[in-house]
């Protein structure tokens, strides 16, 4: 499928690998001009290289989005830098310490949080007052499967992707009006770096049985679903969760 986002500036945050990463390679691919958000700078370079060499255009902007600040001024750097904001997916997150509730740490859970719950507010609070004034604006939160079920020992992952689902809503209902659509994508477990890295063989395999397509996404297929969500083909979504999951929340 293809999009047309010539003309349009798209901020993606978590930039620098796996999700973020080959969402703005496609978003750069199809038009955008696109602002890499990232703590990662070596990560960052790479992305915007593998962008510029494929004749499309990026910026790096070093960004903790779990503090309001820098995110106010990454949004200012993207609208200095390409005069508007058009797009905005709020990528960025953590997966926090795995621990059962009446253990968790309470630094783990401010920390997770800080980046997958107010991160996305951040991203929305700062971006949506240039968004409103740019023609077919959109936002994709990333939340997970876990932002529609439970998951022992991730408390405080499934607390913030199930309120980005309902930030997200009401987000959507505020601006549509304003010509800002705002949707969440929801994950299953993917096939990125973090995951792979952090995993031993036993374990990655019992994940990959929990999907009865019996395989990890890869971060391309959730850029698809992302950069459709984005698009004008989808002028008439908003406010909805969208799940790519290998069927994992059917069961």
């Amino acid at each position: 499928m293809q999009f047309d986002f010539n003309s349009k500036t798209a901020i993606v945050t978590g930039a620098a690998s796996g999700i973020g990463a080959a969402i703005a390679r496609d978003l750069a691919r199809f038009g955008a001009k696109v602002v890499l958000a990232d703590l990662d700078d070596a990560g960052m370079d790479k992305v915007a290289s593998d962008i510029e060499k494929n004749g499309g255009v990026a910026f790096k902007c070093k960004t903790d989005t779990s503090i309001a600040a820098d995110v106010e001024k990454l949004v200012a750097f993207a609208v200095a830098q390409t005069g508007g904001l058009h797009l905005l997916v709020n990528n960025a997150g953590i997966g926090g310490p795995a621990e059962p509730v009446g253990e968790y740490p309470i630094d783990g859970w401010h920390k997770v949080i800080d980046v997958n719950l107010n991160g996305v507010f951040y991203g929305m609070r700062y971006g949506l007052p240039e968004m409103v004034k740019a023609d077919g604006s959109a936002i994709v939160n990333m939340a997970s499967i876990l932002g529609s079920v439970g998951f022992a020992t991730a408390g405080a992952y499934v607390a913030a992707k199930h309120a980005v689902v309902g930030l997200t809503k009401a987000t959507a209902l505020e601006y549509a009006k304003s010509g800002v659509r705002v949707n969440a994508v929801g994950p299953g477990f993917i096939a990125t770096p973090l995951l792979e890295n952090n995993l031993d063989e036993a374990m990655l395999g019992a994940i990959v049985g929990m999907h009865p397509i019996d395989r990890l996404g890869t971060a391309e297929e959730v850029s698809a679903l992302t950069c459709f969500l984005l698009s004008d083909q989808a002028s008439f979504i908003t406010g909805s969760y969208h799940l790519v999951d290998g069927g994992f929340t059917a069961q």
